[in-house]
């Protein structure tokens, strides 16, 4: 039997992106040198947000770009075993990483995989100074040695549960959420 369980509402996700939005300031002494960019697909608009409020919060608008990491993940061939080629969608990164510290950004860190393939592809787009990264949710099982400098919340789970993020940009729901399926 499976139950879902709220584990973030709306207003604990607002509070989670602004406490996460002053330790990127605080870490950084500022974001002169700061770009974002979002794993597609929810990181892409978590990192949109970050954005807003680092410009409410610093009154500087911070480069935002998006990565596609379908290409660079070492598990395509296990998705299916029919043999679909998986799309890629590239990058929108208007803008040198070059000697930045980019903050990588994504909804859910899991196995540490979809970080893997995301650092890959953004050094094939350049040469950033150095590369944090920002989740909503950790909920541990890493595969990978890696580890996010920002994180919203921990979730504690058993690998058979699973983690859904909802945000309004991309679900269309009423509210933004974090579910957590529970097998019982």
């Amino acid at each position: 039997m499976t139950t879902t369980v709220e584990i973030m509402d709306q207003q604990a996700m607002h509070r989670a992106l602004t406490r996460l939005t002053y330790e990127v300031i605080e870490k950084n002494k500022g974001i002169e040198n700061v770009v974002l960019i979002g794993i597609k697909t929810r990181g892409v608009f978590l990192a949109q947000r970050f954005a807003k409020r680092l410009k409410e919060i610093e009154g500087i608008e911070v480069e935002v770009g998006d990565i596609d990491i379908t290409l660079y993940r070492d598990d395509v061939h296990h998705v299916s075993s029919l043999e679909i080629e998986p799309s890629y969608n590239g990058h929108d990164i208007p803008f040198s990483i070059d000697g930045k510290t980019v903050v990588l950004v994504d909804d859910v860190l899991f196995t540490g995989r979809t970080v893997r393939s995301a650092m890959d592809a953004i050094m094939d787009v350049g040469r950033p100074a150095q590369i944090q990264l920002a989740v909503l949710v950790d909920r541990g099982h890493r595969e990978l040695p890696i580890r996010a400098d920002y994180v919203g919340k921990n979730i504690p789970t058993a690998q058979s549960e699973s983690v859904h993020v909802h945000l309004l940009e991309h679900d269309k729901l009423e509210q933004d959420e974090v579910l957590i399926d529970k097998t019982e």
